[in-house]
């Protein structure tokens, strides 16, 4: 059997809704690919979830993606996995996309590695498809490749890697609350102002540009979201407060991390994004209640690997 860590990520990144995201060190999942006799893919056991994930081949994230690749690679061999959920649930640090990903590695690994990374990042895209109902590569993408990514297309996927500022670090946090993907995405519609568009798209080129020169003070002023965030506010009680918690105790910028209730903070270095979490803790304690589980991470150079 083949075990392979596929880690958790923050997607948007504030202005790059469903197009920009970076992998974190930690937390992650786990799965666990094993071959057997029967074709097709089976579930064995999933641990971490409470007994909430389907084990229905084709509802659950992790094997909907394993079906894509064995369908893609034209192949009869059987597959059980084992998932071991790291990450929690509705938490909006890519908890379904790191399950895919571990998931179609492992078994890529099984066969002998038949299939290039290219497909291995369709078929996770088509397993969050299936147990989500959308198609978002700014999870799958850093979980699958590590570091900084910007997904210029989603299909035909279209990926460009982004250097990343030496000792930049991240602080998450993840209240004890949970909110639903497709929910949050309905809050925005289909519809965005052109003065929004037109700031979000500076942002997004501010970004970029900071990322490749090391501009920390132009990141920090690029990392401000027109778009998503401003109609996701409200499920996140005390946003606005933890937000100004985080930059009063030193972060870059502070946004949802996904469609939340996960937050994340960019900063300057680990030291500074221990002290921002602090600060952010006290705040989610307040506003929110209960203790968030707290992540300080650097953005992670490795994807999902075998261990």
């Amino acid at each position: 059997m083949i075990a392979v860590y596929a880690p958790g990520s923050v997607s948007n990144v504030a202005c790059g809704f469903d197009i920009m995201g970076f992998a974190l060190d930690e937390p992650g999942d786990v799965v666990v690919a094993s071959p057997q006799d029967a074709g097709g893919v089976s579930i064995a056991a999933i641990h971490g979830d409470d007994g909430r994930l389907t084990t229905d081949p084709r509802r659950n994230t992790a094997s909907a993606a394993v079906l894509a690749l064995l369908q893609r690679l034209e192949t009869t061999r059987g597959v059980s996995l084992t998932i071991h959920k790291g990450l929690p649930l509705a938490s909006g640090i890519g908890s379904s996309g790191a399950s895919a990903v571990a998931a179609v590695v492992a078994v890529n690994e099984l066969l002998g590695r038949p299939a290039p990374m290219s497909m291995l990042l369709e078929c996770a895209m088509a397993g969050e498809q299936a147990g989500c109902g959308a198609v978002h590569p700014d999870n799958v993408t850093p979980s699958l490749y590590g570091g900084f990514i910007l997904a210029r297309s989603a299909q035909p996927p279209d990926i460009v890697r982004l250097p990343v500022p030496e000792g930049l670090a991240c602080a998450v946090l993840h209240p004890r609350m949970e909110i639903e993907t497709g929910a949050a995405r309905r809050l925005i519609g289909d519809q965005v102002a052109l003065k929004d568009a037109t700031r979000q798209w500076a942002n997004v080129g501010g970004l970029v540009a900071a990322l490749y020169t090391s501009d920390l003070a132009l990141l920090s002023r690029s990392l401000v979201d027109h778009i998503a965030e401003p109609k996701r506010a409200s499920l996140v009680p005390g946003l606005a407060e933890i937000k100004t918690a985080a930059m009063s105790a030193g972060a870059l910028g502070c946004s949802l991390s996904g469609s939340g209730p996960s937050l994340f903070a960019l900063c300057r270095d680990a030291s500074a994004a221990a002290r921002v979490a602090s600060a952010m803790t006290a705040a989610v304690q307040h506003h929110i209640g209960g203790t968030p589980q707290t992540y300080v991470s650097p953005i992670a150079a490795r994807g999902a690997r075998v261990i």
